[in-house]
């Protein structure tokens, strides 16, 4: 399955929101030291129920834009795990 994702760092809050086919991520970490990048991928393993080592970052590794892989035979096409807050 393949996910467009677009992140933003430094945020103050955490949030995912759907918008059209991409999901936008906002994450407390810094984009540095590849912080950021370690959280998105915890976020939609937690998100489609993953593990987090089938989640790859397959294109945009320093840029906000990316195209996230979860390569795991248990996820179903879109269907993200409800979150209870």
């Amino acid at each position: 399955m393949y996910i467009k994702v677009f992140v933003t760092p430094n945020a103050k809050r955490e949030k995912v929101e759907e918008k059209g086919e991409t999901l936008a991520i906002a994450v407390r970490e810094p984009a540095s030291g590849n912080l950021a990048n370690t959280r998105v991928r915890e976020i939609i393993a937690e998100r489609f129920s993953a593990p987090f080592g089938k989640v790859r970052i397959l294109t945009g590794h320093r840029s906000r834009a990316k195209m996230i892989s979860i390569s795991s035979p248990d996820v179903s096409v879109g269907a993200p795990t409800k979150r209870r807050g």
